[in-house]
């Protein structure tokens, strides 16, 4: 198997595992916890950022743990990406903040939220006028 199908498998793997561990955790803290408020995503979005600065910098080169590409983005763009989508933005957020990038950080921070509130609302709203046509 080439190198490429390698990596392609492994992200596929990991972000249908990332996804199953995502549900569980929603729906366990839901069970929890209660509907009042989204435990689950917010737990699952701390965690995700944690785990994917975590092991970003240790499998980094010169990093603490020597691994292949597929196995990098298995963990990185596979299950962290399934598992949530809020690591990858809170790693590059981290990234430009530290090499003072201050501008291109607030930008990608304004910009993430507007946009995704923007997303939401129009596709919400584009739903609601769906929902009426039908029937």
């Amino acid at each position: 198997m080439s190198a490429q199908r390698r990596l392609y498998l492994a992200v596929g793997l990991g972000g249908a595992l990332g996804s199953v561990a995502r549900s569980l955790v929603s729906v366990g803290l839901w069970h929890l916890l209660g509907p009042g408020f989204a435990w689950g995503t917010l737990a699952v979005n701390v965690a995700g950022s944690f785990l994917i600065g975590l092991y970003a910098t240790l499998s980094e080169p010169g990093g603490r743990i020597f691994t292949s590409p597929a196995r990098r983005q298995f963990v990185l763009a596979g299950f962290c990406g399934g598992f949530t989508t809020f690591s990858i933005f809170s790693l590059e957020t981290l990234l430009l903040v530290e090499r003072r990038a201050f501008g291109p950080a607030a930008l990608n921070l304004g910009a993430s939220v507007l946009l995704w509130l923007a997303a939401v609302w129009i596709g919400y709203r584009a739903g609601r006028r769906l929902n009426r046509l039908k029937g």
